[in-house]
């Protein structure tokens, strides 16, 4: 029986992807600024004077979020003052929220296990320090400063690193799904933070001592920064010392969490209710009305293509990984059931919709991932596509075409039809033809044919190979394989 066990919960910050920031009309764009001080005015940098007004769309994000995660959404609400004395702070302290946040108690699976959401609240981000090599001084770009924030917290139910970095991803999947927010952390729009504690084996789970690592910018680090700080927490306590109550940082380069400050509590901040905001109130007919503004989640969404199209888990991941990539198959499935009710396609549905993913999940998706293009960008159709997954099905042309054609559709937006007449790419069907050119091919390699006959198999894949080189690829494989045999014997 191990001495200690582990205590991990989440806090997770969101930036939302609102026109304007906050508190005030400055644009919000999200990581996307590149001149310091360019999205700024009197509100956000804290004149004297100034009163703050909320963003009703940043409001209403952060409860489409608790929806999503399955949360109870207050009926009253209210902002508070979080005070705290940092440079990147124009105010001195941060509007938030503290003890009524917008939703409470919800919940989210990964791998059928159920992670409890304490709370999600929204308040503005802070603004940005800069360090620049060589001199003694520090700069503050307030582009930043106001930007609405989502921070979710969740319950200590995690057991480890893995769960967690899962957990952050299906959440910045749900928010890319609920369009609130992209949640690049690369562009600093997600941002997570693990509190780590050890307790020993019978004792009350809380009763370990909390760290907090901060500065965590990817799902990989999130993984790997639970993992080490699990295992410089055990050290410590085995070697007899004591686990220090601190905020510490993520070091990427070094791969080890660094000690910052000691940590904050509450009561440390000296919460109140922020005066200058009275506080929300909403009814039963507007979070009526924001439920039935939720779009189809992933996880029901890939429910229900494993059990509309019949498709392998993993292919569906991958589809509904994406909300646009999982649209634009949606339309797919819909075209290629259209042209098999007008004859058009004359294959079984289910073998052109698996013929559909396999295409999109190995070719297509290799384009996008090449030319950093999204799916909703690209110059080929749901139509056209279906299209060419039907011909391909119908056994007009082979796979190797398939992927010329698709290449050609990719870069051009012409249809496939047009492509494989313009450039003559039509698979050969016709048993006559074929026979002529299998003959000639039997006629030129003799030894291949004895060797065939003297029961090796490779040979008879060297004629194959040649019948596919003299028809330029355009054979019908299975039907040039049949009158190979046949001509041998």
């Amino acid at each position: 029986m191990k001495k200690y066990k582990v205590t991990i919960g989440m806090e997770i910050h969101v930036e939302l992807k609102t026109d304007s920031k906050m508190f005030c009309s400055c644009k919000n764009e999200l990581g996307l600024d590149k001149e310091p001080n360019k999205n700024i005015c009197e509100v956000c940098t804290a004149q004297p004077g100034t009163l703050p007004v909320p963003n009703e769309k940043a409001v209403r994000f952060v409860q489409l979020a608790g929806l999503a995660l399955n949360c109870n959404l207050r009926k009253e609400s209210k902002f508070d003052r979080k005070n705290y004395f940092y440079p990147d702070i124009p105010k001195g302290y941060q509007i938030s929220q503290y003890d009524q946040p917008l939703c409470e108690k919800g919940e989210l699976k990964i791998n059928g296990k159920k992670i409890g959401v304490t709370r999600i609240h929204l308040e503005e981000d802070t603004g940005k320090l800069t360090h620049p090599k060589g001199v003694d001084y520090s700069l503050v770009d307030f582009n930043r400063a106001g930007v609405p924030l989502m921070e979710l917290v969740t319950e200590p139910d995690f057991d480890n690193g893995e769960e967690a970095r899962i957990f952050c991803q299906k959440l910045q999947q749900i928010c890319r799904y609920i369009e609130i927010s992209d949640a690049d952390m690369e562009k600093g729009q997600m941002r997570c933070e693990a509190n780590i504690s050890l307790y020993k084996d019978g004792e009350d789970k809380l009763s370990g001592t909390k760290v907090e690592v901060k500065n965590i910018n990817s799902f990989k680090f999130v993984e790997k920064a639970i993992n080490y700080e699990i295992k410089r927490q055990m050290e410590t306590l085995e070697s007899g010392k004591k686990v220090m109550q601190e905020t510490r940082g993520w070091d990427a380069n070094h791969n080890k969490t660094l000690s910052q400050r000691v940590k904050e509590t509450a009561a440390d901040y000296r919460y109140f209710p922020e005066p200058d905001i009275p506080p929300m109130k909403f009814s039963d007919e507007y979070i009526e009305k924001l439920k039935r503004k939720l779009p189809e989640l992933p996880d029901k969404k890939l429910k229900r293509f494993l059990s509309e199209y019949g498709l392998d888990e993993k292919d569906v991941e991958l589809l509904v990984n994406e909300r646009e990539i999982a649209n634009f198959f949606e339309k797919v499935v819909s075209e290629i059931e259209e042209k098999i009710k007008s004859k058009e396609i004359s294959s079984d549905k289910n073998k052109v919709i698996r013929l559909a993913v396999n295409y999109f999940n190995t070719e297509l998706r290799k384009y996008l991932f090449e030319n950093q293009e999204k799916i909703q960008d690209i110059k080929i159709t749901p139509e056209n596509y279906a299209e060419l997954m039907g011909i391909v099905a119908d056994g007009k042309i082979n796979s190797s075409t398939a992927q010329t054609v698709l290449l050609e559709m990719y870069e051009t937006g012409v249809d496939p039809s047009q492509i494989i007449e313009e450039k003559n790419l039509a698979q050969m069907n016709d048993g006559g033809e074929l026979e002529k050119i299998i003959l000639s091919i039997i006629e030129k390699n003799p030894e291949s044919v004895t060797d065939y006959k003297n029961g090796k198999d490779n040979a008879l894949k060297f004629l194959m190979g040649q019948v596919m080189k003299e028809t330029k690829g355009k054979a019908n494989p299975q039907v040039a394989m049949e009158i190979l045999k046949k001509k041998i014997v």
